[in-house]
């Protein structure tokens, strides 16, 4: 199944804007949280097919609820990729053993992302 609802987590407003206009230019539907709490209510409300996670945030960071996510049997299906500028080889490691499907460094490169996102679906 194509992936059309993108939650977009980042507490960075540019982040979120800059994300957030790529995938609509692209045809989807995305929403965003700024934290992990808030993250993890929007994807109880409203089930995204995909999560991009930015790591470094307010609260819980994104390994951690990478992890929540991965555990949760409502949610485990739902693909993370996560965004941020955490650039070293141990980062991405961490990542995806937390359950994050991909790793992508910021500055995120939008033809990287789509081509990623196309991956999953």
């Amino acid at each position: 199944m194509a992936i059309q609802k993108i939650l977009v987590v980042d507490d960075s407003p540019t982040e979120r804007y800059f994300l957030t206009d790529v995938l609509v230019k692209n045809g989807f539907s995305v929403s965003t949280a700024e934290n992990g709490e808030e993250a993890l209510l929007k994807i109880k409300a409203d089930k995204p097919q995909l999560i991009l996670m930015d790591v470094v945030m307010p609260g819980q960071n994104g390994f951690q609820i990478t992890r929540a996510i991965a555990k949760d049997p409502d949610t485990q299906d739902i693909p993370v990729i996560i965004c941020t500028s955490k650039n070293q080889e141990t980062d991405r490691i961490w990542g995806l053993r937390q359950g994050a499907r991909d790793y992508l460094v910021k500055p995120i490169d939008p033809q990287e992302l789509l081509t990623k996102i196309a991956a999953l679906g």
